[in-house]
């Protein structure tokens, strides 16, 4: 676990000063609670890795190669796949509909289960936040409150797709946290 140990340090100076989308929450509670979901998932090292360090290259100065030089070719490789590019010609439904067909490809369960903790540490922050301020979380997203609830929903079925065994449990956590999202927003409308 001192690899893990030395990717919480390393997530922690890279986000230095970065907080959750609108609001004041430290954003290393993100990273770490990905890794806490893939340690209770009983996921491999190199996972718990990825899952800490998932947001580094997307959000920070750092690339697949600091990642890969200090955490190995493997934690590389999952970060990278969970590392969303920017893809500034491509609208926010084409992303989101490339990354939904592509889980749905995916054979990879290790990739799988580090893409679903990310999605799950969401879906429970917007679940939290919805309790609180109701629709005023939709205002957070550049996209609204039906573009998001089609993306969850889409992303849910995905990862249903790969469910085989109780090792894969996190797909139907994810989806359970996907529907009671929605049925909060359900409630309200």
């Amino acid at each position: 676990m001192d690899k893990v140990f030395q990717a919480i340090d390393f997530a922690q100076m890279a986000h230095q000063g970065q907080y959750r989308k609108g609001s004041r929450v430290p954003y290393i509670i993100h990273p770490l609670a990905v890794m806490e979901y893939l340690i209770r998932f009983h996921c491999s090292e190199e996972v718990v890795m990825a899952g800490v360090l998932h947001d580094v290259v997307e959000d920070t100065a750092y690339t697949i190669e600091d990642i890969r030089e200090n955490f190995g070719s493997r934690v590389a490789e999952l970060v990278d796949f969970a590392s969303e590019p920017e893809h500034e010609s491509k609208s926010w439904s084409e992303r989101k509909t490339h990354t939904v067909e592509l889980l749905k490809s995916l054979q990879d369960k290790e990739v799988l289960y580090l893409t679903c903790a990310d999605k799950l540490h969401n879906v429970r922050s917007m679940k939290e936040d919805y309790k609180v301020i109701g629709d005023e979380l939709w205002k957070k997203f550049k996209e609204g409150k039906e573009k998001q609830k089609w993306y969850y929903n889409s992303m849910k079925e995905a990862y249903l797709s790969h469910y085989e065994n109780e090792k894969d449990e996190i797909f139907k956590v994810f989806a359970h946290e996907v529907d009671r999202l929605f049925e909060f927003y359900a409630k309200d409308c």
